[in-house]
Order: C-alpha cells, then structure tokens, then sequence
C-alpha cells in the first residue's frame, strides 16, 4: 500500500452511507475508517457493515456513525510484523487501524501488505567493526557480531530480520576481525541481498564510519550489530520523513530503583517520604534514521559517536526526533545479556 493511501479512507461520521461505500470501493482497501475532527478513530465501516445495515432497514443516505462498528481492533505504531498477523489471523481481520496515544489514526495495516514483504528502497547501515571488550573472552578468537545466538551469528540474525522487512541494500562496517565478517556475509547474495564493506582503518565510532558511504539520496538507518530487536523498521521510516526530520533515534524506557528512601522537602520542612521509588528515563537504543544531509556533520577520518551528531544537529537547530521502541529490544554488551539472549531467541526469532 502506497504509504498515505490510508489517508483516502478517513469520513467523517456524518458522512451518508452510500458516499462511504464509494469510497471503500475507489480505495481497495476494503473500509473505511470513521474520524472525529482531531483524526481519532470513531469506528470502521465495511461492505459487510453497509450490507448488514440495509437488512435492518437503513436507507443509504444514514449517516455512517449510525453503521459502523464502534468497537474495531486497532494496534499500536511499535506493533512487529509478527504481532501484527498473529492479531488478523486470530481475529479473522484483513485490516488493522494504527492508532497513536491519543487515538488519532497514523496509518491502517493490511494482510496482504503485510504478507508481500514490499521491497524497501533505504539502505541499512550496520555498525559491527567494535572489538566486544566487554564480551571477553567470548571476544578474543571470534569478532562479537559472529557470536552465535541459537544457530546463528548475531549479525545474521539482525540481517535476517531487515530482510523479512523488506530491506535489501546494506553497508557493513568493519574493523576487528574484519575478515571474518566478509567471509561469512561475502556479498549478501546468498541471502538475497547487496553487502558493501565500510573499512575502517582505526575504529571511527559510532558515527564516523558513516563518512565511508557513498553519496545518499534517500533517508537510511543506522543500527549497532550487537542488538536483537523486533522494531517495525518500516515504520520508523515513516516517521522521520513524516515529521522532516534530519535525525531519529530509537529510545527505550528504563526504569531503576533508588534503594533509598527518597525525601521530599520544602526548605526546611519535611514534605514526603517515597520508600525505594522507581525512576523511568529514555535511553537510546542504538537504531537510528537519518536524512543524507545529516552526514555533512560528521568529521572525516576521526572518531565521532552518534550522540555527539544529534547534538550537533540540535545545536543547528535542525528537526531530531525520538522514536519510542516497546517491542522486544536487547543490548548484547555483557555475558549477562549474551546468556538472557539465547534464552529469548526462540520465543522471538524462532
């Protein structure tokens, strides 16, 4: 589905039924999707619902809000692919509406889309040239993205899922044990895609490499080689063109426990006591989108690490975004998590 072909189906709910029918019919996608003036979802009308309505003895110049299905099954911008259709199939659905916080539309998911896997123009840039000091010994004989989780090489992995996606061009950059990594990927052929190396000479950071790439024309992302993630990829795409921006960064919540009592005062005098509250802050996640214009920022043949460009980018005051993730996410820096990710593999990439 072209990507604002959503926006073709939003009536208002005083829209007659019959209008609503040649909607649906001139969009293809099979209903219709009935808004307040904010853009929330009020309820869907399909076929079905204008069929059924005619039974009961509606004429075709009701008005929609007297047709529709009030209680329609939506889903959440961070839903996955999987979760997605996991959501239709049990639920017999063709289509799902996305829904933002507040209700609003933001887009409509349907299982046909779903299940073409459309091919994605943007290149994904993985970032997989770190030496894993902190995965040692794990480390010393094998470069951290050839780790295995399950029965396969993070890195694979990671390829695996953008694919399933719809990706199919992507930069690597290397550096410890670079070899490796172009020995088991070599060109991407064998797994339907096109791998270009970045060299990295010394280790450029997070964001130096980035100066290795060919001149860019259209937003790509950027995503560390050592997480697992099941964030719907596509769709943060749709975000940062959506909004304009020159940079998104991926953020989680993470929440900790201050194992003290905390105390709340005014001058003086003793407000409050909170036993061992808990504190929830966004962190960054590691995934990244950026506009070719971003990579003007970055200095060549120095280290440079993402953070440091969106500040730069903010200092300029360009448009830097942060995109919420909530699906599965993990950061494979320690043996701790290496271990937590063989147990989660199966469950989410089985």
């Amino acid at each position: 589905m072209p990507k604002d072909k959503w926006k073709s189906v939003l009536i208002a709910p005083d829209t007659p039924a019959i209008d609503a029918v040649r909607i649906i019919d001139a969009s293809h996608l099979q209903i219709a999707l009935v808004v307040d003036g904010d853009g929330r979802l009020l309820g869907t009308v399909s076929d079905g619902d204008v069929r059924r309505a005619i039974l009961a003895g509606k004429a075709l110049t009701a008005p929609v809000s007297e047709i529709m299905y009030s209680k329609p099954t939506t889903a959440s911008p961070e839903a996955d692919r999987e979760s997605l259709l996991s959501l239709m199939q049990a639920k017999v659905l063709r289509q799902i509406p996305i829904l933002d916080a507040q209700g609003r539309v933001v887009g409509l998911e349907s299982m046909m889309d779903l299940l073409s896997k459309e091919e994605q123009p943007n290149a994904v840039v993985l970032m997989a040239g770190g030496r894993g000091q902190r995965l040692r010994p794990l480390t010393d004989l094998c470069p951290k993205p050839l780790l295995r989780i399950g029965d396969k090489p993070i890195l694979e992995i990671i390829l695996e899922n953008f694919v399933a996606q719809g990706f199919r061009t992507f930069f690597i950059s290397i550096n410890y044990m670079a070899e490796k990594v172009v020995e088991h990927f070599g060109d991407g052929s064998r797994f339907g895609v096109s791998i270009t190396y970045l060299r990295e000479d010394e280790p450029l950071g997070t964001a130096g490499a980035l100066t290795l790439l060919p001149e860019m024309d259209l937003p790509f992302l950027v995503m560390n080689g050592d997480l697992l993630t099941k964030v719907n990829f596509a769709r943060l795409l749709d975000f940062h063109t959506g909004h304009g921006a020159a940079a998104t960064m991926c953020v989680r919540p993470y929440t900790s426990q201050i194992p003290y009592g905390v105390v709340h005062m005014d001058e003086h005098k003793l407000v409050r006591i909170e036993e061992k509250p808990t504190q929830t802050v966004f962190v960054n996640a590691g995934i990244y989108c950026l506009s070719p214009s971003a990579l003007s920022r970055i200095p060549r043949g120095e280290p440079f690490d993402m953070p440091t460009l969106f500040e730069a980018l903010m200092a300029e005051q360009e448009n830097t975004l942060a995109f919420p993730v909530r699906e599965y996410w993990i950061d494979i820096g320690r043996v701790g998590d290496y271990e937590q990710a063989q147990t989660d593999y199966l469950r989410h990439f089985g």
